[in-house]
């Protein structure tokens, strides 16, 4: 049998070839910028998979560590004129020391207690970013945020952006794997199978579920920085508590107790509402009112019909309708 490391670099292998040819077989700087957005979305979700999925951790507010790093990247570079870089290395460090100050007392809660004071933790930094006009710029946001450079290379297309984005969700899938496969990852997975157990086996579980809290911030701070950079226009909107439930949707749709799974999960609910959207043109030519409220139902409907049928994720069902047919075939 295969090993996971050798799966797991394949699997980058591949991955990288896709985003390598995609926008050649494209070629539509729309349907790129879906592909920019996508990504944006994975980096938060392979965090969150990290922190779910191996801690067994529930977090209902990353969208707010992805607005801290949204906000800060905009704040700097348009007010103070820093560099994107550094404001994003500076979201960071603001994203590390607000998830110290809310990790700390939340790990120590568990179950749904952890998801309210995480939910609670997203509500406040949504008002902050409202009521805070001369900081954040209230509803009207934030415009004009400066662009990426990459050694003298001006992002300012979607292709270029493209390729930015997704080779940080590269890097972003690669220290995550390590990490699984390392001693932390097997201390975070004897926390998720039984967090007594894997006290009374030398594993400091207050410190490795706040070090995992930490690193998922982190992925999610970037997220914001990009989401910044690429729109280079900010507000409250998407960084509200139903962004944050749709990256726990991505992930578990996807798989959450792999972060291949909440990758996918991340692509497909990314993707949807696009085919949403073909989709109520190819209704209303035919007569039929298509309700932006449907959306809310088939997102609904598909977490439901996972949750049921699949609740290891999406992944994870395919490779086992896939082992099921390979043992059909054999007999």
């Amino acid at each position: 049998m295969m090993k996971e490391g050798t799966k797991n670099i394949m699997g980058l292998c591949f991955l990288t070839g896709i985003v390598a040819i995609l926008p050649y077989l494209i070629r539509n700087d729309y349907y790129i910028g879906i592909f920019v957005f996508t990504a944006i979305n994975c980096l938060p979700c392979i965090g969150l998979s990290l922190l779910m999925g191996y801690a067994g951790q529930i977090s209902l507010g990353h969208a707010a560590f992805v607005g801290i790093g949204a906000y800060t990247s905009a704040i700097l570079t348009v007010s103070l004129g820093w560099s994107p870089w550094l404001a994003m290395f500076c979201g960071i460090l603001l994203s590390i020391t607000t998830a110290l100050l809310v990790g700390i007392p939340s790990l120590r809660l568990k179950g749904h207690y952890l998801a309210m004071a995480s939910l609670g933790f997203a509500s406040i930094m949504h008002i902050i970013s409202v009521a805070a006009v001369d900081l954040t710029g209230g509803p009207a946001g934030i415009s004009d945020i400066p662009q990426f450079s990459l050694l003298g290379w001006d992002l300012n297309n979607d292709v270029k952006f493209y390729y930015f984005s997704w080779g940080l969700v590269i890097l972003g899938m690669f220290f995550a794997l390590n990490l699984i496969n390392s001693r932390i990852g097997r201390g975070l997975l004897a926390i998720h199978g039984n967090e007594e157990a894997a006290a009374a086996a030398g594993v400091n579980t207050a410190r490795a579920k706040l070090r995992i809290f930490i690193i998922s911030a982190v992925y999610a701070s970037v997220a914001g920085s990009l989401y910044a950079g690429y729109v280079n226009y900010i507000d409250p909107g998407p960084f509200d508590v139903m962004h944050s439930v749709l990256l726990v949707t991505m992930v578990a749709v996807g798989g959450m107790h792999n972060v291949w799974g909440a990758l996918s999960g991340a692509l497909l609910l990314s993707v949807l509402p696009e085919f949403l959207s073909f989709s109520s043109d190819f209704f209303q030519d035919y007569g039929i009112a298509y309700q932006p409220d449907y959306d809310t139902l088939i997102y609904g409907s598909i977490l439901l019909l996972i949750m049921l049928f699949l609740p290891e994720g999406l992944l994870a069902g395919l490779g086992t309708a896939i082992k099921s047919i390979r043992r059909f075939r054999v007999r």
